[in-house]
């Protein structure tokens, strides 16, 4: 890793608080796992199968939290060039826009410039992983039924950051030195969301060409 990029992702660039796992918990035993794993170089695509024994739920919730910390991460080192005069429009180049709807003040989907629905979109993320009953830390506390749903949205949302970054944006990563780890991030979460099928296929056409050459 560069020193540069060592700047860049030693200064806490996140938007937001980081969710922690509370030590001693069996969802910190798998963030630690889930990270080893990552750290070490293996496979990837081995790294993100469900371990035996353990149950779906937890590691979806420790993945979706560790995939939100990075996320925002990425879209914080490039935020300062993602402005409202340079991307009018959230899209993923000329064919794909996406529209901002909470079910709050945005109630039918509405185009917004991309800084503007970023924040959006990490703020209600936020809310989200830190509701005890979305996610609940203490051991025991079953998750609420609709869990993998909630999770899906939320993972189908992050996907078009990666769209945004890559395809508006890529040229910064570059200048900061930071394409490989941007690439090791993508091939993670795309990984992951196809080996648990928590994505819907058409939501990764915009990067399909890029994905078959990086993820065989």
């Amino acid at each position: 890793m560069s020193i540069a990029l060592k700047q860049v992702f030693n200064k806490d660039k996140t938007f937001r608080p980081k969710r922690k796992f509370e030590p001693g918990t069996q969802r910190f035993e798998l963030h630690k796992r889930a990270q080893a794993s990552l750290n070490s170089g293996v496979d990837l695509k081995a790294a993100v199968q469900l371990p035996s024994g353990e149950d779906q739920n937890d590691w979806v919730a420790v993945h979706v939290v560790d995939f939100f910390n990075r996320i925002n991460l990425i879209y914080g080192t490039i935020c300062e060039f993602c402005t409202e005069q340079t991307c009018p429009v959230m899209s993923g180049g000329p064919k794909y826009e996406y529209r901002w709807q909470d079910d709050l003040k945005y109630k039918k989907p509405t185009a917004l410039p991309a800084p503007q629905y970023m924040n959006l979109l990490m703020d209600w993320i936020e809310v989200q992983i830190n509701n005890e009953d979305i996610f609940p830390t203490c051991v025991g506390i079953p998750f609420p039924r609709n869990f993998l749903q909630i999770c899906k949205k939320i993972l189908c949302r992050l996907f078009r950051v990666f769209v945004h970054v890559y395809i508006h944006h890529f040229d910064r990563v570059i200048v900061m030195g930071a394409e490989a780890h941007v690439n090791t991030c993508y091939k993670h979460f795309y990984y992951f969301v196809t080996e648990m099928n928590l994505i819907d296929r058409k939501e990764l056409e915009p990067l399909k060409e890029m994905t078959s050459r990086m993820c065989h």
